[in-house]
């Protein structure tokens, strides 16, 4: 039986000599242990010469279990060269995830330890300098480490040092184009200096280099959507919430807490467009939300919903 599987991301190797070493390694152990076995795709689709990486944007494959296995068992075999970089593969049935990996470098690399040491102290509050400096070391240790500079970029953003991370993620566009996160954390330093338009643009961009699996995905198209708002761009904002809302989303995922936020936004859209009936009802279903991460004052929804009613029976007066 086959599954639809989505596989991408990208394994950085340093430079050429271990880039060709790697490559020449896969090929002969493909030639060895692979011969006649499924894989999801060819070596020399996958290697990129230019950049000394193994690089898949985005492949989509119908896969079995066993062409699933074997490469993701030949790809943590390379993985181990790799001094940065990640990989990340869903097998889906019927837009279920029924599989889900990642691939990254846990080796003795020094890069590879700095990073991860940082990327664990940036989820910890408090610990932002010490995280910066280990980003700075993996960075030092590995200059094209575009996951370090996104992950600096964003413990810079904490810090509320904008032009610093600003520069951090756009040097790992710079460096890795195909990743969501680095466009989604510049269009959040480019909200704070007000630029909408271009925090749209970088929203836009993280939603097409990620797929409605991630979090990322939903997250952009949300507050993108925000933007669109504070642009009084209401038909825009409503086409994305449009789609966020009737997502959805489990409780362990980041987009679970900011439903009534999408919601009661949606509602605010839709009544921008004179659409009052429909938004009459995006404000009850936020009223039925009661497990908010910032929770909207009840009175407050009220007096949206009781506005959007308002308009709503101005033409049946008329017509009395």
């Amino acid at each position: 039986m086959t599954y639809k599987t989505i596989i991408s991301g990208r394994l950085e190797f340093g430079n050429a000599k271990t880039f060709d070493k790697v490559s020449k390694m896969y090929q002969q152990r493909i030639e060895t242990f692979y011969r006649t076995a499924e894989l999801m795709f060819k070596g020399e689709d996958i290697f990129d010469a230019s950049t000394t990486s193994l690089t898949i944007p985005r492949l989509v494959v119908q896969a079995t279990d066993k062409s699933w296995q074997n490469t993701l068992d030949l790809l943590d075999y390379v993985v181990q060269f790799a001094v940065a970089g990640d990989l990340r593969a869903w097998m889906t049935d019927n837009g279920k995830v029924i599989r889900e990996a990642l691939i990254e470098p846990n080796s003795d690399k020094a890069a590879v330890r700095a990073y991860l040491a940082g990327r664990e102290l940036t989820k910890k509050e408090g610990r932002e300098k010490e995280a910066r400096e280990a980003l700075s070391s993996a960075i030092e240790k590995y200059e094209r480490h575009a996951l370090a500079y996104e992950r600096r970029g964003y413990v810079n953003f904490v810090l509320k040092n904008y032009a610093d991370a600003l520069y951090d993620y756009t040097k790992s566009i710079d460096i890795n184009p195909n990743n969501a996160a680095p466009y989604f954390g510049r269009a959040f330093v480019k909200m704070q200096q007000d630029d909408l338009v271009g925090a749209i643009a970088d929203f836009d961009q993280a939603v097409k280099r990620s797929i409605p699996l991630q979090s990322i995905y939903w997250k952009s198209r949300r507050i993108k959507a925000e933007c669109h708002l504070r642009l009084q761009e209401f038909e825009q904002a409503a086409t994305e919430l449009k789609l966020v809302v009737v997502r959805t989303f489990v409780q362990d995922d980041s987009n679970y807490k900011w439903r009534q936020k999408a919601w009661c936004d949606f509602g605010r859209a839709l009544s921008a467009t004179g659409k009052y009936a429909d938004a009459v009802q995006a404000f009850d279903q936020a009223l039925k939300i009661e497990d908010a991460h910032r929770p909207i004052a009840k009175e407050d929804l009220l007096q949206l919903r009781e506005l959007a009613a308002q308009q709503l029976s101005k033409p049946m007066a008329a017509n009395a």
